[in-house]
């Protein structure tokens, strides 16, 4: 059964972008077509946004490897000796991934680049994903990195063993935020 993909709250996401980019609020609400207090009660929030103001933010926030030390960290992951993958953390997209990592899947690594690897999530992978808000993960202070215990999935695309995994949060070059997913033993 697969679990429903949790909607993160995008405001922390998108101070991150404004900050990054030097936007002001003003600007950010020509962006969204929406009063300046509206990006500001977003990004403390207390205000959620609406699926059609949620669905542009996604498309503005998810992770992309445009600029070059993007690329380097994409190069680092592929060709890390270790289990690992890099996906968006807002849209779960696979970004990058280790051959190791590679050889557990049940299908060719280029048909799974750039598709959310969210619906082979174990309830573990669930939880953890639920708590993530409550920690402030996607806060500049939160902790960088989350380990925990996932149990099994049945896939046969993409196989989770049980096994210590650990998330650590990346903030790319463009002010995007991806996750290094580790299997640790």
């Amino acid at each position: 059964m697969q679990a429903p993909l949790l909607t993160p709250a995008l405001g922390p996401a998108l101070k991150r972008w404004r900050l990054v980019h030097r936007v002001k609020q003003s600007h950010a609400a020509e962006l969204f077509n929406v009063n300046q207090s509206t990006i500001s009660r977003w990004e403390s929030g207390t205000q959620a946004m609406e699926p059609a103001e949620r669905a542009r933010a996604e498309a503005l926030l998810s992770a992309r490897l445009d600029a070059a030390a993007d690329h380097a960290l994409a190069r680092l992951v592929n060709e890390s000796p270790r289990p690992l993958h890099l996906v968006c953390d807002i849209t779960h997209r696979l970004l990058a991934c280790s051959s190791r990592r590679a050889t557990e899947f049940g299908a060719p690594l280029s048909t799974l680049l750039g598709r959310s690897l969210w619906r082979y999530a174990t309830p573990e992978i669930a939880g953890k994903e639920a708590m993530l808000e409550d920690i402030g993960w996607r806060d500049a202070l939160a902790p960088p990195s989350l380990e925990f215990v996932t149990g099994t999935n049945d896939s046969q695309l993409v196989p989770i063993a049980h096994s210590l995994c650990r998330w650590t949060r990346l903030t790319l070059s463009d002010g995007t935020s991806a996750r290094l997913v580790e299997t640790l033993c």
